[in-house]
């Protein structure tokens, strides 16, 4: 056959492919289609469709009549919020998935407070430190008709600070009688008390912004009229600014106060995580920023009410130098009926406004993405537009066990996402069967077959088939693999090709349908371990982690898709490590250039876990780890000394249920 022939034939099948792809995408989006149409057919939909139209007309967005109609509808939310709390419970999950909310149990942070917080005797030392830099820090309050004992104790928890460089910024634009003397004796027996009394309610966002127009000193400090402050809370701020004096902005840990003053809900956070913050806004309390880049940005902005801080917080970070998480409990967020922290209803306008926040920002960054409600109330899903569909190269090594590859090939085709070619490592196999599923593969003009004729090395395999790789993206791919979503690679793909991102990995379930990886915590287990192992499929996890897309330190090579450039930056795999820890070591290198990993749940697959290699059963294998083991220690010793970055050092490195450290 002469070579043009031979070239327009493997061009039609191509073509073959691309189009069989385009139905999938088609069928999938015809599926989407219909459930919508089922949805706005509904009369509950139409209802509602009518009443917000009418509303519209009559009291149109960012007028006065629009905002005291909100008003009456925050005062007669008593019956909405009953009926919420029954067909939303737990924020919209359903009673199965609700079980497997893990939250801290009150006994369990009890001690851990005694261990971890500083007492009496440290609180002492701390108001006796002398600092090298004393930088003043404005505790900026916008006050609303808050209950005398809430106010009370908000005022006492900053005058308990011990740093003593701060001053208290106060707004109260109240119509109760009870707040204005308490803040005006308070003033008087306190000059480090500003306080402006307001002619009228400006809303949380011009409050806000009158209280911080008093403010003069370095940073702003965000504290709600009904909350507290740790008493070293702005100790331990001062403390990181002199680590850092580039410092601009910074944030802290929080818990919440429940109706009887207990402590309750611990919210232990990761470090700066830029994908996390566009799934929710968990940096939220203690936030604190240098005031000119308060100013720089704007300050709070009107008309993203109840999600004023996650709009500020998003304006400001996409500014800031440098970000810094101290990992402290400094914020005490209190629990009532008209908080989110008491009841996630009373305030559903703020997740319009929080959805609004996360659309401006990625126009703003230049992102050409949308945002969705996520699967639970103050969860974000941002869908990136992919307007090109870029070349994919899937390497799977691969000895024997056809019919398991020939089910993970099968995936591969019907993925929404056609544009990929496919390299298969062959490395010893001796099932006939095997050899014929490559002969009927080769076939396709999309597919190679590499002979890898050394004794296996997972990443020598992996970096062999690389350097043959044509795509612009590897999608590292094992062969136990199965998907579920049909797209699940277009998922991975549009997070991949997203400026900094190094790295992406899918969540994976076993055949049990529990999970086997949602992101690796870098330290766990010694080394590396699975957070959430073994949890249902349907299982929120802690803080809802396994719901949204987020920043980790490591994903498995179980599915690992990158970019080339990436790859080649870091020198690929290191071949040190012959089949253990090699995905976590080079995640570790994307960091270390620089690069973001990410982890994210919209792209689900079953893992038939070790299905090539098998098990540490023999005692030549568990020599083997040990070696990659201390390999791993002496390479990246001082990341483990210092800690996964996403993951607490609160949180035990035992278990993979984010249980807390005793001591």
């Amino acid at each position: 056959m002469s070579e043009p022939v031979n070239e327009l034939l493997l061009a039609r099948r191509r073509i073959d492919q691309l189009e069989a792809a385009l139905a999938r995408r088609t069928e999938l989006l015809e599926r989407r289609t219909a459930e919508l149409a089922d949805v706005q057919g509904g009369k509950a939909y139409q209802f509602a469709h009518f009443v917000h139209k009418v509303i519209n007309r009559l009291a149109p967005l960012h007028t006065r009549r629009r905002r005291w109609l909100q008003a009456f509808a925050r005062r007669g939310m008593g019956a909405g919020k009953w009926f919420l709390r029954r067909v939303r419970p737990s924020g919209g999950l359903p009673p199965e998935q609700r079980h497997f909310i893990v939250s801290t149990p009150p006994d369990e942070y009890k001690r851990w407070i005694a261990a971890h917080e500083p007492g009496a005797a440290e609180l002492e030392l701390q108001r006796r430190k002398q600092f090298a830099h004393t930088p003043t820090f404005s505790v900026v309050v916008p006050v609303f008709n808050p209950p005398a004992a809430y106010v009370e104790a908000m005022l006492a928890s900053v005058a308990a600070q011990t740093y003593p460089h701060w001053e208290l910024c106060l707004a109260d634009a109240s119509t109760a009688s009870h707040v204005r003397p308490l803040l005006e004796k308070f003033a008087a027996a306190e000059p480090r008390v500003k306080v402006q009394f307001l002619d009228n309610n400006l809303g949380i966002a011009g409050n806000s912004n009158a209280a911080a127009a008093l403010a003069t000193g370095e940073f702003i400090c965000l504290l709600d009229h009904d909350d507290t402050l740790a008493p070293f809370a702005l100790h331990e701020l001062a403390d990181a600014v002199q680590l850092d004096p580039a410092i601009d902005f910074l944030y802290s840990d929080e818990d919440k106060l429940d109706p009887t003053g207990l402590r309750v809900d611990p919210y232990f956070k990761p470090d700066w995580s830029p994908e996390t913050l566009r799934s929710r806004n968990y940096i939220c309390h203690l936030t604190c920023l240098r005031r000119e880049l308060f100013h720089e940005v704007g300050g709070f902005r009107a008309g993203f009410e109840g999600s004023q801080d996650y709009d500020l917080v998003l304006r400001a970070t996409e500014r800031a130098k440098r970000i810094t998480h101290i990992p402290q409990v400094l914020y005490h967020w209190r629990i009532h009926p008209q908080s989110t922290a008491g009841d996630q209803t009373s305030k559903m306008y703020a997740y319009e406004s929080g959805r609004k926040a996360v659309a401006e920002h990625l126009t703003r960054s230049g992102v050409d993405a949308t945002v969705h409600d996520g699967p639970v109330l103050g969860t974000y899903h941002v869908v990136y537009h992919l307007r090109t569909q870029p070349l994919v190269s899937v390497v799977i090594p691969n000895k024997d066990h056809p019919d398991v590859l020939a089910r993970c090939v099968d995936s591969l085709a019907k993925a929404s996402y056609a544009n990929y070619e496919l390299l298969i490592v062959e490395n010893g196999s001796t099932d006939p069967q095997t050899h014929a599923l490559y002969a009927e593969l080769k076939k396709q003009p999309h597919v190679r077959v590499l002979e890898w004729a050394k004794p296996f090395n997972y990443a020598a395999v992996n970096n062999f088939a690389a350097a043959e790789a044509k795509g612009d993206l590897l999608l590292f791919l094992n062969n136990d693999i199965e998907a579920i979503n049909p797209d699940w690679l277009e998922e991975l793909v549009k997070i991949a090709v997203q400026p900094g991102v190094g790295a992406v990995g899918a969540k994976l379930l076993y055949a049990d349908d529990t999970i086997q990886h949602a992101g690796i915590v870098v330290g766990m287990g010694g080394v590396a371990g699975h957070a959430h192992l073994n949890y249902p499929r349907t299982a929120p996890g802690h803080g809802q982690r396994l719901l949204f897309t987020q920043n980790v330190a490591a994903v498995t090579g179980a599915c690992l898709l990158m970019p080339r450039a990436v790859f080649r930056q870091i020198g690929g795999f290191d071949e040190g490590f012959v089949l253990a820890f090699n995905d976590v070591d080079i995640c570790l290198k994307v960091l270390q250039a620089g690069y973001r990993v990410v982890w994210t749940p919209d792209a689900l697959l079953y893992h038939l876990e070790s299905k090539t290699r098998g098990y540490e059963d023999t005692p030549e294998k568990q020599a083997r780890f040990k070696r990659e083991c201390d390999l791993f220690h002496s390479k990246w010793g001082d990341f483990l000394k210092a800690g996964d970055p996403y993951y607490s050092p609160h949180f035990r490195l035992d278990r993979h249920d984010y249980a807390l450290r005793a001591a």
